[in-house]
């Protein structure tokens, strides 16, 4: 299992947010490139950017931030929020980021959705935020009526082969993730199921590794060092941390 430690950037720096809520803001580094630089050190081959700023604005807020980090090598990098058209799709991916992911876009805007992934493949990701079972977006400030697990049912269809599911009940709690839904998604033959939202111990990413989940983030609990990101990332590689 793949792990990604996540980096959230608001303003250019590095934070995490409770529930995805803006006005429960952490701090944490004010370089996005230095705070990866920090995770390879601990075994990192993977990266998760979110530009918080961009997922409410629909624009690029803070893309020269991410072009930082896409010039660091050795990391497979994602990036996600307020890629709402093509252009952006191509801007990122002209940066060396490996794969882009739709939020908002891909509910909003279905027949978007259905050209990126027909144009660029598996460098498209979807990213599936649910509130209560149903799909938020909008930076997680608006819930619509849309079934999560079916929308993914429906994106498998279409064709995307990578979803980053967020409960995002669980986000930014340090209280576990939600590793029911994580098993019932995990069912969707033919599509890769990236769990976010509260992963917090290491008996969770031995669960997740066990039911051959594709991908797991860490966030908070690495930044307030319940986890140690080294220890993750060898009990996803099937070793044990002890």
């Amino acid at each position: 299992m793949e792990i990604f430690p996540a980096t959230d950037i608001i303003g250019g720096k590095v934070v995490r947010l409770v529930k995805g809520d803006y006005n429960q803001m952490t701090v944490y580094a004010d370089s996005p490139a230095e705070m990866a630089e920090e995770f390879i050190k601990s075994g990192a081959r993977n990266l998760h950017i979110v530009d918080l700023d961009g997922a409410k604005s629909g624009s690029p807020e803070n893309f020269e931030k991410i072009r930082e980090v896409a010039k660091i090598e050795g990391l497979f990098t994602e990036v996600g929020g307020g890629i709402r058209n093509e252009e952006r799709i191509e801007s990122y991916l002209s940066l060396g980021v490996n794969r882009v992911i739709l939020g908002t876009a891909a509910v909003k805007d279905y027949p978007f959705l259905e050209r990126a992934v027909k144009k660029y493949g598996e460098a498209i990701a979807v990213g599936v935020d649910a509130k209560n079972g149903m799909v938020a977006v909008g930076g997680w400030l608006e819930t619509t009526d849309i079934s999560s697990v079916e929308f993914c049912k429906k994106l498998r269809d279409t064709g995307v082969k990578t979803v980053i599911y967020t409960d995002i009940s669980k986000d930014g709690m340090l209280s576990g993730t939600n590793l029911e839904v994580f098993a019932l998604l995990n069912e969707i033959e033919g599509l890769n199921i990236v769990a976010s939202g509260g992963v917090t111990f290491e008996d969770e990413i031995k669960a997740l590794r066990d039911m051959n989940i594709y991908a797991a983030i860490v966030g908070k609990a690495v930044y307030e060092k319940k986890l140690d990101l080294a220890r993750v990332i060898k009990i996803a590689d099937g070793g044990s941390a002890d």
